[in-house]
């Protein structure tokens, strides 16, 4: 089998299965497990796959710059975004992610709702300012463009000091074994720091960043409250997580 003609086998298991185990293909394949990571590298440099250990998962196209992202599943992310604003009390300290999700939970957000929002993100604290009765606190340090977000040193310092009755995260990657991923390391420690200083943490996952994965693990399962998902319930990675005890709020 040609090297072309292998790779479009490794993206057909991918899309079939939804993760390779090397070991598997090159048994299946009859060749070494060092011929399929090579090809596993190579999709990876084209950014057709996340390579793990002993295989590959599908990549998560939330990973993209900020603007392109904001054209990427719109009708998910209100979906999603609206339940989430559904569990935001009156009265309540929310911890509100940055990312295209958490500015559309911030869209949500009633108009008179009385809430403090605290948020590391400069575009939710100003879709925000129209809301009279939200009190906002927006967490300083280096701006992240990619995702439009405060990160590093200054801004998880920030974050320490602070606490919330609920926290909504964006990722990038949900994946039942990967757990919850994203693209950057800074902003994986900064939305762990946010996370720990939240009574209750909710992820916001429109349905294409299920079964996928991102480079940096953000947090394990059980240090989540719920996901808060538009994915049909009976998608294979979505009942795996209800099978670990994952609580999923449906938003369809």
């Amino acid at each position: 089998m040609l090297a072309a003609e292998r790779r479009a086998h490794l993206l057909g298991l991918l899309a079939r299965e939804g993760k390779i185990v090397a070991k598997d293909v090159a048994a299946e394949l009859g060749i070494s497990e060092d011929s399929v990571r090579r090809d596993l590298r190579d999709l990876a440099a084209d950014g057709l796959c996340q390579r793990v250990y002993g295989g590959a998962l599908p990549v998560s196209p939330a990973v993209v710059d900020y603007a392109a992202r904001q054209t990427v599943a719109p009708d998910g992310k209100r979906k999603v975004a609206s339940v989430a604003a559904g569990l935001v009390r009156p009265d309540a300290a929310l911890i509100l992610d940055g990312g295209t999700t958490a500015l559309a939970v911030a869209h949500a957000l009633p108009q008179d709702l009385v809430c403090t929002v605290i948020t590391h993100s400069p575009t939710i604290a100003a879709a925000l300012l129209d809301h009279p009765q939200v009190e906002l606190f927006l967490l300083g340090g280096r701006v992240f463009k990619h995702s439009a977000v405060t990160c590093g040193a200054a801004a998880v310092e920030a974050a320490q000091n602070v606490s919330a009755d609920l926290c909504l995260l964006g990722v990038t990657g949900v994946h039942p074994e990967a757990g919850l991923t994203t693209g950057d390391a800074e902003e994986a420690a900064m939305k762990r720091a946010l996370a720990a200083r939240a009574a209750d943490t909710y992820i916001l996952a429109s349905s294409e960043k299920v079964g996928t994965a991102s480079r940096f693990r953000v947090l394990p399962w059980e240090e989540i409250t719920g996901l808060i998902t538009d994915s049909d319930p009976h998608d294979a990675a979505i009942e795996q997580l209800k099978a670990l005890g994952v609580e999923v709020l449906a938003a369809c």
